[in-house]
């Protein structure tokens, strides 16, 4: 129950203001539903907003954030989109065409989440929120399991990062499951776009899903 992780978990407070990392795939799209659901049914007092990255990648991107569009208008939300290109001066196809295939998404997830976070801290956010759920947990895990990279191991079994002193993130989704998000999607009719991006199949985490499901 998402509701009962947000209580317990006391991942917000009143008057904080929430942005929602949007990419328009069936995470972050049920991610918001959820949240601009139970914001206003149990009262939680935060402000939520639409927070969507354009990698640039022709062909995947530029049509999820279509997606996302159609979600500003039917959830009533705000939605800001920053792009690589504003950002860094060069898109994911970009240096795709510079360094190949190898290990761009490993790249491209530092840019995002850097962006994610620079895109969050401009528009005032006291948090953010992603749509990562109990599988992409599992895989991450075992990802930096068979990398040996402790540090990263601990930061990716907490539910809220950023005590530091660094912008505070929430995985809301962390304890649903994958097929869950996929049935609620279905059941509510929302408004996702569903195909993978081209690069993925390059990614490491395959092979860590892969384990993961064997």
């Amino acid at each position: 129950n998402v509701h009962e992780t947000i209580v317990k978990c006391e991942m917000f407070k009143r008057g904080e203001k929430v942005a929602i990392g949007a990419s328009g795939g069936k995470d972050s799209t049920v991610l918001a539903y959820l949240l601009n659901t139970l914001n206003k049914r149990y009262d939680y007092g935060v402000e939520l907003l639409l927070l969507s990255i354009d990698e640039g990648i022709q062909g995947y991107r530029d049509d999820s954030l279509k997606a996302v569009e159609r979600n500003r208008l039917q959830y009533g939300l705000p939605l800001t989109t920053l792009s690589y290109k504003d950002l860094y001066g060069w898109t994911m196809d970009e240096i795709v065409s510079k360094i190949g295939t190898k290990n761009n998404c490993t790249f491209c997830g530092v840019f995002r989440r850097q962006a994610l976070d620079r895109g969050a801290l401009m528009l005032g956010a006291n948090k953010l929120v992603t749509g990562h759920n109990a599988d992409d947990m599992a895989e991450t895990i075992l990802m930096n399991l068979l990398r040996g990279d402790i540090a990263r191991l601990q930061r990716s079994a907490t539910i809220v990062t950023g005590s530091d002193g660094c912008l505070p993130r929430a995985k809301p989704l962390k304890y649903t499951h994958e097929k869950d998000i996929v049935m609620y999607a279905h059941f509510k009719k929302l408004d996702y776009f569903s195909t993978e991006c081209i690069y993925a199949p390059n990614a490491y985490r395959g092979y860590a899903r892969f384990v993961h499901y064997e």
